[in-house]
């Protein structure tokens, strides 16, 4: 129990670390920082929407064909 007494009074004695700038500014610097990003990302918004959906036509040759489409397409049944 003295030994952890005597650490807490040696930890409450140290100085603080410093800082690059007072918190509101860093917080202030990481907020834009994460708006800047959301108006990256809110500018890709559009891309999905460019062109109608289409389906993907049933290509045999495919390495790794699908086995969900029935077939549609293929010559061969």
């Amino acid at each position: 129990m003295t030994t952890a007494l005597t650490v807490g009074a040696e930890a409450a004695a140290d100085e603080k670390a410093p800082t690059i700038a007072p918190p509101f500014v860093i917080g202030g610097t990481l907020f834009a920082i994460f708006l800047v990003l959301l108006f990256v990302t809110s500018s890709y918004t559009n891309l999905g929407r460019r062109h109608e959906a289409t389906d993907e036509h049933a290509d045999p040759h495919r390495q790794h064909p699908n086995k969900h489409d029935r077939h549609v397409g293929s010559s061969s049944h």
